[in-house]
């Protein structure tokens, strides 16, 4: 089998070949292109240890160098090169108590998760496939390399992890592996919540973020998301007839999953917002924020998706009036989304957009966007006057300052014409005299 590699991870490896080292690419990147995929980023493996490493290279990062990863930079652009190593005892589910290098490449792809993450490949030697990787890509299959208890006591993460390859790649987890995982999920408690945020949501982005469902099926979910199995005990009406609750939303999130293939790269924090508010619609607000801050989210994802759980439920005044009223109450940055959630929703509970709430929320969506194109005033800050104005009517800064703006722009958004100073300040002279 034949790879093309870039020309600085071919640098690299030839280097440490010429200077009498063994080198490969390894991992992630030689399963991706196998699949036809592009690599996030590209892993070298080698028999040199970090200061022979950094011996031959120019610029070098010491990134991981109690693990024996050393970081090789070309510009801005930088490249793992670790040390063939043997992980000593676990702590944790975590953390290898110690870590001791080997000559043997064999015993490096030993300590890997998956037979899918375990071949290496340079020009010199082709495709090394001890454990059989290539045939569980072709056939479809998530399995752990040897014993699969062993690697999930080494690091519980993979237990995660396995459900998040079957979503990203839509291939079956393997009996052996599907069985451990089921036994060793409660270990997925000893793993810091960074760590589980950041694979649930690589499985959310994933093309099939259904298969959330496995990690139900599986016991992690309730130790990594609990507030999630309570929606599996709970039945919903549906175009499919009765479903689980959390069925129902996770097929949701496929729909949000398929517009995010067809928006690009670019589009990924927001359509993450939309699948964890799409996730947690069975909760209340304020306990889909305790999730996620639970979760270490940054405060502009939570937030965002505690804005559309509490707003999801509001229903559009269909009048240009009240969709000017819903803007200023909901915020302009969130109507987008909003209205996203509700036709995901619909879409999800009905089959189609044909039917009432699918007519509803298409007029809401037309007059929401001519109050765009006319440019409209629906917040505070839109509003022809401010502050300054006031005073030079009389009126001193403080709570009848604010009630006054209050007012006027209540003014604005029943009459958008009155938005111009003149008639503002008028407005506005009436009420300070009054």
């Amino acid at each position: 089998m034949k790879i093309e590699l870039p020309k600085h991870v071919d640098y690299i490896i030839k280097e440490l070949q010429k200077h009498g080292y063994e080198a490969y690419a390894v991992g992630g990147c030689v399963r991706d292109v196998i699949l036809g995929r592009e690599p996030e980023d590209w892993d070298i493996t080698t028999s040199a240890s970090p200061r022979q490493v950094k011996e031959i290279f120019k610029r070098t990062v010491d990134t991981g160098i109690l693990h024996g990863t050393v970081t090789v930079m070309f510009d801005k652009m930088g490249y793992e090169v670790t040390t063939y190593r043997i992980d000593g005892e676990y702590e944790d589910n975590r953390h290898p108590k110690e870590v001791t290098y080997t000559p043997y490449l064999s015993e490096d792809l030993m300590r890997r998760d998956f037979t899918i993450n375990a071949m290496a490949y340079n020009e010199e030697s082709g495709l090394v496939d001890i454990f059989e990787g290539l045939k569980d890509l072709k056939e479809g299959r998530i399995r752990c390399v040897g014993s699969a208890a062993r690697r999930f006591d080494e690091d519980a993460l993979r237990i995660l992890r396995a459900v998040r390859f079957s979503a990203q790649l839509g291939f079956d987890i393997e009996e052996e592996t599907f069985l451990a995982a089921k036994e060793m999920a409660e270990h997925l408690q000893n793993i810091s919540a960074e760590r589980i945020r950041t694979e649930i949501n690589k499985l959310l982005l994933s093309p099939h973020p259904d298969r959330l469902f496995i990690a139900y099926e599986l016991g992690i979910t309730k130790v990594v998301l609990p507030e999630f199995d309570p929606m599996m005990n709970e039945n919903k009406l549906t175009w499919k007839g009765e479903e689980p609750r959390g069925s129902f939303y996770l097929r949701s999130i496929k729909l949000i999953e398929e517009k995010l293939a067809s928006a690009g790269k670019g589009k990924e924090k927001e359509y993450l917002i939309l699948a964890w508010t799409l996730l947690l619609q069975g909760l209340s607000a304020e306990e889909g924020r305790e999730v996620l801050k639970r979760l270490k989210f940054d405060n502009e994802t939570t937030e965002y998706v505690y804005r559309l759980i509490t707003w999801n439920s509001y229903e559009f005044l269909l009048t240009p009036y009240g969709m000017r009223k819903a803007a200023n109450l909901i915020g302009k940055d969130l109507m987008r989304m909003l209205f996203c959630v509700k036709e995901t929703l619909i879409l999800a509970e009905e089959g189609s957009l044909s039917n009432r709430k699918g007519g509803e929320l298409e007029k809401a969506k037309e007059l929401y966007k001519e109050i765009l194109n006319k440019h409209e005033c629906v917040e505070l800050k839109e509003l022809l006057v401010n502050g300054k104005d006031l005073i030079e009517l009389g009126l001193k800064p403080g709570k009848a300052m604010g009630q006054v703006l209050g007012e006027l722009l209540e003014a604005v958004l029943q009459e958008p014409s009155l938005n111009n100073k003149e008639s503002l300040r008028e407005l506005a002279a009436e009420k300070i005299v009054s």
